[in-house]
């Protein structure tokens, strides 16, 4: 909005004849039309009857919308532009930018062609404008819309404190522990005192019961003190893991909530920091410097204020390097940042690393690729290892610096002390006082000289578990979202959609399914068949259109009702590690024995399961990798049936099975479809004879649909797809028994 608003102003400025009412969607621009480097001023104005280009302050183009057929995005190489189509077939540019505008140009074109289709702007490409920070100006991070500059620390921190709420108990009480340790810690230097002036330096020969006593005082002291550190560290350890915990659990509902497009932004490697490393150190902060923080600040305050009442002078002198010190922490504070944060970035990359080689292991040692992948490991660490030396090296010249003002007030201590016991005037027990008061005193601040290392660190970690838990959920439940009882009715009105604003995939489907029909989707490689199932179980929301269930928008059903209610068996086959029982009764928990092996028999994987050696409670790996490709897929079809669903989506369900396997699982299929409503994706053609009606998808809309015989009359797309199939089937052996990867047609 403010950015629209500042462009509307700045046109107004420009063209006095321009009123703000009339200005619908202003486009900046930063490159000339001519495709050259020359940078540029630029404004691209859509009017109520006109686009209008102005460049520097002046009117370059005015384009009456009567001669604008169609808008449309494109890429250039490291600019993208936006065209329109003229009324004899020549596209022109309208604007053009470098990529930071890629996504923005994109969503822009869109809205054009909207309002000269009629429709009304929905200023929806206004999210795409905010692509840098408007405090400091540097761009955001792929998938983030946080500054890592100028983001509120205080307000996480403050946020924090909130979260901790129902754990205070613990924290207050253990505050209280430090502020008793404080003071318990300041009774040693004065016990000191009275043994070496009353007893080792006394003129007269002491008592040793009295000797003894004040030895008992300072052991007793001793122990005192650590007994109430275990105290302390017990109560901080209880109530850092419970905010630990609860930071983890809202981290990772968080990444559960998230669209499979949000998620797809970021690295598996990049998530599990999150969850992982980074609360850990957190937890490590809690459990460790924010306790030691309360005690130092504690003792510096009491020390201190003995040193000012004692000589005033003096503890100026000791304390002045102090603030040049922090000083000079602040001056490299931002340099500090750009670290922590590169080691961070570089640890989640070796992370990521580390789980794609570990996931399709089969994968790399099929390839031979065991040294590529060393090798891909070992520079990612390089990476974090340099980058964690120039850390090192910069704090082994900087802390020593710090350390060396931190002690200046230590010479003026000696040279003080020293006047004072040559003059008589302080005793060797006043100087071990003194001396260890002192010393007390410059424990703190050497702890505080560090603080800022330390705070940057954790601070780095709170940015990243803040940022994943105010992820905007993308796809999420209307606070009146229903649960509904399907019954089978599927209506496409008019979806568009397109996994990112450049690119359509989908483009104005339309189709009615009536519950227990059995819809085939076909079409070539790419065009969209597996996106419309993703809809149709709202993994992403359409960007136009809408997709109904029973007359219902889908975005009124609560997500939960809907997927529970939808059996699924993907392209993709995923087995979780543990047994092969676990794997069916995954959806449906409560499912009895005998409804898993029932969904096991009907889905063809009864017989199978059997001849392993543990039969149902047979480990099947990681991902599966102990059955072949046809089992896990027998196992997947089962545990979609288990599920029980309305609504029934087989994305190419049979590909990994052989003919006389696939022929079974048909039959069975046949059995389950007659009271459920089905979508099928089927590479082999055949399979889908006896569907009620085949949908035929082509360049993103619906080229054609109707029954097998209806289509294979007609001649078009899909009677092209049939009779490649059925060529390629003449040049296959006869008897083989699964198609070799070459012989899978594009569907």
């Amino acid at each position: 909005m403010d950015n629209r608003k500042n462009l509307t102003d700045r046109l107004c400025s420009i063209d006095s004849s321009l009123r703000a009412d009339d200005i619908l969607l202003p486009v900046d621009f930063d490159l000339l039309p001519d495709r050259s480097k020359t940078r540029v001023d630029g404004i691209a104005v859509l009017l109520r009857d006109r686009l209008a280009v102005y460049a520097d302050g002046i009117k370059k183009e005015e384009i009456p919308l009567s001669d604008v057929k169609e808008a449309a995005f494109r890429r250039g190489i490291g600019c993208v532009f936006i065209e329109y189509r003229r009324p004899d077939g020549k596209w022109r540019i309208l604007c053009r930018g470098d990529m930071q505008f890629l996504d923005f140009y994109a969503a822009a074109a869109r809205e054009i062609n909207n309002y000269i289709e009629g429709k009304e702007i929905s200023y929806e490409y206004e999210k795409e404008i905010h692509r840098f920070c408007p405090k400091c100006g540097r761009p955001y991070r792929p998938g983030s819309n946080i500054c890592d500059h100028c983001v509120d620390k205080k307000g996480y921190l403050l946020r924090l404190w909130k979260m901790a709420k129902p754990f205070r108990g613990y924290i207050y009480l253990s505050v209280a522990m430090y502020f008793i340790i404080a003071i318990v810690n300041l009774l040693p230097p004065y016990i000191n005192r009275i043994l070496v002036d009353n007893y080792i330096q006394a003129e007269t020969m002491p008592k040793l019961a009295g000797f003894v006593s004040v030895i008992l005082v300072m052991l007793l002291v001793h122990v005192g003190t650590q007994l109430l550190s275990i105290l302390r560290s017990i109560l901080m350890i209880h109530a850092s893991t419970k905010i630990i915990v609860k930071l983890r659990e809202m981290v990772f509902e968080r990444i559960q909530q998230l669209s499979i497009s949000r998620i797809s932004k970021r690295t598996s490697g990049e998530l599990i920091n999150r969850v992982s490393n980074d609360t850990g150190e957190l937890s490590r902060f809690i459990t460790r410097e924010f306790g030691d923080l309360f005690q130092q600040i504690i003792m510096l305050l009491a020390v201190g204020f003995y040193l000012f009442a004692y000589d005033w002078r003096l503890a100026l002198m000791i304390i002045l390097p102090t603030p040049i010190a922090m000083y000079s922490h602040r001056l490299f504070r931002r340099f500090m940042h750009q670290i922590f944060h590169r080691q961070w970035t570089m640890n989640s990359k070796a992370n990521a690393i580390l789980h794609d080689t570990f996931s399709g292991i089969r994968v790399v040692k099929a390839f031979g690729m065991e040294k590529r992948e060393i090798k891909r490991y070992d520079d990612a660490t390089k990476d974090e290892r340099d980058t964690q030396i120039r850390a090192e090296i910069f704090f082994a010249k900087f802390q020593p610096i710090v350390n060396f003002l931190m002690g200046v007030g230590e010479f003026f201590l000696l040279y003080y002390v020293g006047n004072k016991i040559i003059g008589g005037e302080m005793t060797l027990g006043e100087m071990s006082q003194f001396s260890a008061y002192v010393s007390l005193i410059y424990g703190p601040l050497r702890w505080l000289s560090f603080l800022p290392r330390r705070l940057t660190r954790v601070m780095t970690s709170i940015v990243k578990i803040f940022e994943i838990i105010d992820e905007e959920v993308d796809v999420a439940d209307k606070n009146d979202a229903i649960d509904h009882d399907i019954e089978g009715y599927i209506t496409f009105d008019n979806v568009s959609f397109g996994y990112d604003k450049t690119n359509t995939v989908i483009k104005n489907v339309s189709a009615e399914i009536k519950p227990g029909e059995m819809i085939g989707i076909v079409g070539k490689s790419g065009v969209g068949k597996s996106t419309l199932i993703n809809l149709v179980m709202r993994m992403y929301d359409v960007n136009e259109g809408c997709i109904k269930i029973d007359g219902i928008d889908i975005k009124d059903i609560s997500q939960d009702s809907l997927r529970s209610q939808i059996g699924v068996v993907l392209q993709e086959t995923f087995l979780f590690s543990g047994t092969i029982y676990d794997n069916i009764a995954y959806a449906k928990p409560n499912a009895t024995r005998d409804e898993v092996i029932t969904a096991a028999k009907i889905a063809g994987a009864h017989s199978f399961i059997m001849k392993l050696p543990n039969a149902y409670n047979t480990k099947v790996g990681e991902r599966g990798h102990t059955l072949s490709g046809g089992e896990r897929q027998r196992v997947a079809i089962a545990r979609a049936l288990l599920h029980n669903p309305r609504i029934l989506i087989l994305d190419e369900a049979t590909a990994s099975l052989d003919t006389e396997t696939e022929k079974q699982i048909q039959d069975a299929l046949q059995k389950l479809i007659a009271d459920r409503t089905t979508l099928a994706i089927a590479h082999r053609l055949s399979t889908l004879r006896n569907a009620t009606k085949i949908l035929v998808l082509d360049k993103g809309g619906l080229a054609e649909m109707g029954s097998h015989e209806e289509l294979m009359r007609k001649k078009g797309i899909y009677y092209g797809l049939v009779m490649a199939q059925r060529q390629m089937s003449k040049m296959s052996p006869k008897n083989e028994a699964a198609p070799k990867p070459q012989e899978k047609p594009a569907t």
